[in-house]
This record gives structure tokens, C-alpha cells and sequence, in this order.
């Protein structure tokens, strides 16, 4: 079950990681975000920023060029 949906679709990078950051931060530790976003960048960007948090990358995906990121806030 996803908590909140953080649609970023049609913005270029740095944007959907700055749409992602504070979707997160507007939740509880445990909470899901799902983040959706048309940028081929996001891949890696959105990789290495969960990799600099204490959050957890539940799935990734990509379906006619939407790319969905699903994270699970840390501590």
C-alpha cells in the first residue's frame, strides 16, 4: 500500500529527486512513497539519492516511459 503518490512527470532532473525529497519528508518512518516520472535521468539519479538516504527502494519500474519509483522512508 502505497501512503503518497509524488507525480513528477514531464519535469527534467533536478527536479523529480527535489519532488521526491519532499514528498518524503512529509511522511513517517515505515511510510511508502511512490514517485512517478518521465525523465530517463531519474534511473540513476533517483538510485543514487536513496542510496545517500537511510531509505529503501522497494521496486522500480518502467512502462511506456514512465518510469515508478517506490521507496519506503527510514529511520
Amino acid at each position: 500500500m502505497v501512503d503518497l503518490i509524488v507525480d513528477a512527470k514531464g519535469l527534467a532532473c533536478p527536479l523529480p529527486i527535489v519532488k521526491a525529497k519532499k514528498g518524503i519528508d512529509s511522511l513517517e518512518p515505515g511510510q511508502i512513497m511512490e514517485l512517478q516520472t518521465t525523465d530517463k535521468g531519474s534511473m540513476k539519479d533517483f538510485h543514487a539519492w536513496v542510496n545517500q538516504t537511510k531509505h529503501e527502494l522497494i521496486d522500480v519500474k518502467e512502462e511506456n516511459g514512465i518510469f515508478t519509483f517506490t521507496v519506503k522512508k527510514g529511520s
